[in-house]
């Protein structure tokens, strides 16, 4: 079972046994306020997470990822969460810019 650890939401840890699934899609699974404002179509990077170890973990970069990496808008360690799907364990951030007023986010 792989496990996703999001350190600044107080190192809350999820999991999930299926690997085709989306990182947004297991953070939602487990009611857990992820932004994804056009909709989890790989079109805004609203999504973003960055990840602080495991980033071998994750499924390679696809085209919609790419896009956004080469204008800039994704750094190397860091993936849009509709995207990406879980291999094995990760650590990840919500990025600063994509929190929500409505959580208190640790760190």
């Amino acid at each position: 079972m792989a496990k996703i650890l999001i350190r600044n939401l107080n190192n809350k840890v999820v999991a999930s046994k299926d690997n085709s699934k989306t990182i947004l899609n297991i953070i939602h699974e487990n009611q857990i306020d992820w932004m994804h404002a056009c909709g989890a179509k790989g079109r805004c990077t609203t999504c973003k997470l960055i990840v602080h170890e495991g980033l071998e973990n994750l499924s390679p970069v696809n085209d919609l990822e790419q896009k956004f990496a080469d204008l800039g808008k994704l750094k190397p360690n860091e993936r849009l969460a509709c995207q990406a799907t879980l291999q094995a364990d990760i650590s990840v951030s919500v990025a600063e810019q994509n929190k929500f007023p409505h959580i208190e986010y640790s760190e």
